[in-house]
């Protein structure tokens, strides 16, 4: 059995390919692998750590705003298209995989559109409620659409009738244990631990709302904060200060520039403040976790937006668009959740009925059903 997987740009394709490829090569050790990337973003570091060979083709995305130096970039990018699907036709060639997978970002795009040109059976994954633009392209020409949740489908013409997989969700998430976790943390039985993030660059509008929230509430010892402020968020701590909170004698506040144990913090917490990144997402299904969403607005496609509404449609979570995002309206929608025990575990509940936590293994299941 001989895969190709194209992936890259960033984590939330390179990730749950990573996933899927592992499962595949747990069950059969003989199965060759192939991940095609860029050799200038994440995958190049991702792909090799992971132990999958690795190969590369120039690629690159359009600038959409009409600047002069975009215009520019465009010029390049639309020499890059002609070049990448050469490169692609080469390795595909070269390899002789028996299906090839595409999981999102630029590279997909080439690399599945020649696989599916030399009449070799393919795939995509779809990460977001919203699709991006290459899988909406491909998924006309693919052989099997793998979603990550089923409103994708309402916007896809779709060759063959496409399968709701979910998005893997690491291990150690799903073997977190709350109180174990709660206990590790430091957090009392009767708190209700806050878990904020921007992801890791931080986001500006999450830090600020946080800052506000956390300077109002911080005196009630039953809620504990747990923020990770990112590395543009630095200035959090001094910013708390001079609002007369100091996070490091505060025994209910915890600044973080980055959560490296996301699997106990995301366990531990009651309610949830985050993006709405799928892989995010995803997460705070399989623990069951009451979240309030604030989705970028700075993604294509508003995906963010889509994503989260696909939990607001089913009760599973509460929305804020960053437009919205005012202190007022955010300590309001905070402070009705908070008090009220039954919504969170109304929101958590209906979270968990949402998470598919075998999707690695369905994703593998299509992709070795492909290529037999």
């Amino acid at each position: 059995m001989k895969i190709i997987f194209a992936a890259g740009g960033t984590g939330g394709h390179i990730n749950p390919a990573l996933a899927a490829a592992g499962e595949i090569r747990e069950r059969y050790p003989d199965a060759e692998i192939l991940f095609i990337g860029t050799k200038d973003k994440m995958e190049a570091k991702l792909v090799p750590a992971a132990g999958f060979d690795f190969k590369t083709i120039e690629i690159s995305g359009f600038y959409r705003q009409l600047t002069l130096e975009n215009v520019k970039r465009n010029i390049v990018t639309l020499s890059h298209l002609l070049s990448s699907s050469k490169e692609a036709k080469k390795i595909i060639l070269d390899f002789k995989p028996d299906v090839v997978v595409g999981f999102g970002g630029y590279v997909s795009g080439p690399v599945v559109r020649m696989a599916a040109k030399l009449k070799i059976k393919t795939a995509i994954h779809e990460q977001n409620a919203y699709p991006g633009i290459t899988n909406k392209a491909l998924a006309k020409e693919v052989d099997k659409v793998m979603l990550t949740t089923e409103k994708a489908a309402q916007f896809l013409e779709c060759k063959n009738e496409p399968v709701v997989t979910g998005l893997p969700v690491r291990g150690e998430m799903l073997r977190a244990d709350r109180e174990l976790s709660r206990a590790e943390l430091g957090v009392k039985e009767n708190q209700t631990l806050v878990l904020s993030m921007g992801g890791s660059l931080g986001a500006e509008a999450i830090n600020n709302a946080m800052v506000d929230l956390i300077a109002e509430n911080h005196e009630n010892k039953n809620i504990y904060f747990l923020h990770a402020m990112g590395q543009f968020g630095l200035w959090v701590p001094e910013k708390l200060r001079e609002l007369g909170v100091d996070p490091e004698k505060e025994e209910n506040v915890e600044i973080r520039e980055y959560i490296s144990d996301m699997a106990r913090c995301m366990s531990a917490a009651d309610i949830v403040i985050s993006r709405s990144g799928a892989s995010s997402l995803s997460e705070i299904e399989a623990l069951g976790k009451a979240s309030i969403l604030i989705p970028s607005p700075n993604v294509a496609e508003n995906h963010q937006y889509h994503n989260a509404m696909a939990l607001v449609e089913k009760n599973a979570a509460l929305l804020i668009e960053e437009k919205d995002l005012t202190k007022e309206n955010f300590s309001k929608v905070f402070r009705s959740l908070e008090s009220d025990k039954k919504k969170i575990a109304e929101l958590s509940k209906n979270a968990k009925s949402l998470a598919i936590i075998d999707a690695k293994e369905r994703i593998a299941d299509i992709i070795v059903s492909l290529s037999q």
